[in-house]
């Protein structure tokens, strides 16, 4: 701690022995200034002088030391009226001499003092021991003192340090705010430094961009002008190829009009019969001739032809062009008139003969029917060529089968998943088969047809195609084919209508794909015999299940399906057949014969009338495919049909009802009542479900 001058001789001469102070002179100065009070302090001394001759030697007392010994004798500034004052006035002295300490003490020096200490003489004990009391006490005054100077020291070091704390800060805060200003006015120069210089310079490029602007200009009339000369150069250069190629042109018109000018003239007459009369074809061909020849000889030796003659040559060109056109288009249709005239007498004729033919045969195939219904009486299996055809259909099912059999014999897994997603994608879609919209019928017959086509189709989010198999094609047609034949024996059989749009996606199946067809025909054939018509007889050995199961039952374990379910099902896969023969897929291209058409329907109709009835089946099997395909037949074979609907009254619905029980008589009453409705009204209206042209547009 670093402290004043006059603090530190304050408190060396608290730490060294009690000494006179520096200021007793300034004291002992006063006392001699009041003798009164001094002699009052000597005779107070010598009251109580002890008389010991020891001590009757006065101490004399230097004006330089400090203080008295301890053992010396108590001089009158020990006295009680002075010790007051004395600290008193020190006190005041060191507070107000603490900067001027220097000072005063020169002024205080002993050397400056001349007048000589006064005589001090002994205390008695009392008043030694009032001394002793009294220094004591200056003791403690002196310990309180110092202590009370040591806080102002600290209290004064404080406040220096705060206050200087306080003024470093405000010299920092001072310098830091002469700085930013500086710095303020220096970045100010610099701004309009800068601001000067960028003006400079933008009008020094400003200077430059109107510089190059007049360069620009200058250079583009430039341009301009030599572009002006080239472009009157080119200008000439091209009149005058112009010119020549009009020239050109036009020798080419007046030759090519001449050409067709000689197409007019008059044909001879021919065997075939006489020709159009061309007169006034050829009066206006020589006109436009002529005018083109006035062109040509209005342009003068030397020039070209203008745009203006080119028009008109071109013009009468074009005109003369409209009138061999007119020409040939009317010879040809002259000719065509003729030809179609001759070809429909020799269709008249061959249909008319053709129509005799017809008449011919149906009626022989009637009468013979007739006669051998009442002669012989029916057949009891059917003909020889229906029965190969049977067969042949049955083989080509069963090749097929085989064919895949391996497909379906296999142990490996990515094979088997494969057989899994060709059924699935082969099967799925005719399930989803209805009659809601046409675009999503064409949606469905599209994917049939890609899958069969070898394409990928997407099913079940995977992508699978027939191609990933060298069976696969073989596969998805069985399946396929299986697959129509159950849904008409299983949704047809309940939903009557569903057969109309099953059968149009398997009639446009059929007809891209054939053997999807054969394979239709083999499936609907093992299950329903009577859609041939079959009745398989018993051979030999065969159980009665088994026949059962070749007549087209179901036999379970529980034993063989009820008769009604037996015949719904029939009944399904019946008219499922009725409506693919008089049904064509509308997309197609319609340009080949119909790949199962109505003379099949005809066939069948007739086979089963040639054939012994069997009880509840023939009229059950008779009505449903005449309740949906009798409207198409009644329209293709008109007066025909009619014969036969009544043959069925007349002759074989008694047949029918000979071998019908009395609990099978419901099916016969259906045919009976249709049959003569439709007889008496000669009308039979369209099925139930048949699609429109409005479903087309869904």
């Amino acid at each position: 701690m670093i402290l004043s001058r006059p603090l530190q001789d304050i408190l060396s001469g608290c730490n060294e022995a009690p000494s006179l102070s520096p200021l007793s002179g300034l004291i002992l100065k006063r006392l001699n200034m009041s003798p009164r009070a001094l002699q009052k302090t000597c005779s107070l001394g010598s009251a109580s002088r002890d008389p010991s001759p020891g001590l009757s030697e006065e101490a004399p007392v230097s004006s330089t030391s400090p203080f008295a010994s301890a053992n010396a004798q108590p001089t009158p500034l020990s006295s009680p009226l002075l010790v007051p004052r004395l600290k008193k006035d020190t006190e005041q002295q060191i507070v107000g001499d603490e900067d001027s300490a220097p000072d005063a003490s020169d002024d205080l020096s002993p050397a400056t003092n001349p007048i000589p200490p006064p005589t001090i003489s002994l205390l008695s004990p009392r008043a030694t021991q009032m001394e002793g009391c009294i220094r004591i006490c200056e003791e403690k005054h002196r310990a309180k003192a110092k202590m009370e100077l040591s806080l102002r020291q600290e209290l004064q070091e404080k406040l220096v340090a705060s206050v200087a704390s306080r003024e470093s800060e405000q010299l920092k805060r001072f310098e830091e705010l002469m700085e930013l200003k500086q710095r303020q006015e220096d970045q100010s120069m610099r701004d309009m430094m800068d601001r000067e210089t960028q003006e400079s310079i933008g009008r020094q490029e400003k200077l430059k961009e109107e510089h190059k602007n007049r360069i620009k200009i200058l250079n583009l009339r430039l341009r301009e002008a030599e572009q002006q000369r080239l472009r009157e150069v080119e200008f000439e250069r091209q009149r005058q190829v112009e010119g020549r190629e009009r020239l050109r042109a036009l020798n080419a018109i007046q030759e090519e009009i001449l050409q067709l000018n000689q197409l007019l003239e008059p044909a001879a007459p021919t065997q075939s019969g006489p020709s159009p009369d061309l007169t006034s074809y050829s009066t206006r061909a020589n006109q436009l001739c002529s005018q083109v020849s006035e062109v040509v000889r209005m342009t003068a030796e030397g020039e070209f032809p203008s745009v203006e003659d080119m028009t008109v040559a071109e013009r009468a060109l074009h005109e003369m062009r409209s009138l061999i056109r007119v020409m040939q288009e009317a010879a040809a249709q002259a000719q065509e008139k003729r030809k179609k005239e001759q070809e429909e007498e020799e269709k008249r004729r061959k249909m008319a003969m053709l129509q005799a033919q017809q008449e011919e045969q149906k009626k022989s195939a009637a009468l013979s029917a007739k006669e051998k219904a009442r002669k012989k009486g029916l057949q009891t299996k059917a003909e020889q060529s229906t029965l190969k055809w049977y067969r042949e259909l049955q083989d080509s099912a069963n090749q097929c089968a085989q064919s895949f059999e391996g497909l379906n014999n296999t142990k490996d897994i990515q094979t088997k998943k494969l057989r899994m997603e060709l059924q699935k994608a082969a099967t799925i879609p005719v399930s989803q088969i209805s009659s809601i919209s046409g675009s999503k019928l064409r949606e469905i017959f599209d994917k049939i047809d890609k899958l069969l086509s070898g394409r990928s189709v997407v099913s079940g989010g995977k992508s699978v195609s027939t191609s990933q198999h060298p069976n696969g094609l073989d596969f998805v047609s069985y399946k396929l084919a299986e697959k129509f034949v159950k849904q008409g024996e299983e949704e047809v059989a309940s939903h009557h209508e569903a057969a109309f749009p099953i059968a149009v996606v398997a009639s446009g199946v059929w007809e891209l794909h054939p053997k999807v067809g054969d394979l239709i025909l083999a499936h609907l054939h093992k299950k329903c015999p009577y859609a041939v018509p079959h009745y398989p007889p018993m051979k030999d050995g065969t159980s009665v299940e088994e026949y059962q199961k070749i007549l087209g039952y179901r036999v379970e374990d529980g034993g063989v399906e009820a008769q009604d379910s037996f015949l719904k099902r029939m009944s399904g896969m019946i008219r499922l057949y009725a409506a693919i023969i008089q049904l064509r897929w509308p997309y197609g291209s319609k340009q080949g014969p119909d790949p199962h058409g109505l003379n099949n329907g005809w066939r069948w109709l007739a086979q089963m009338l040639n054939m012994e009835p069997l009880a509840d089946v023939t009229a059950t099997l008779l009505f449903d495919f005449l309740e949906v395909c009798g409207n198409a037949l009644m329209k293709q074979y008109q007066v025909q049909f009619w014969k036969l609907i009544l043959l069925i009254q007349e002759e074989y619905l008694p047949r029918i009802e000979a071998v019908t029980s009395q609990g099978q008589a419901g099916s016969v009453t259906r045919l009976k009542q249709f049959l003569e409705s439709s007889l008496r009204s000669r009308q039979i209206p369209p099925p139930k479900g048949q699609l429109s042209s409005h479903f087309w547009r869904s």
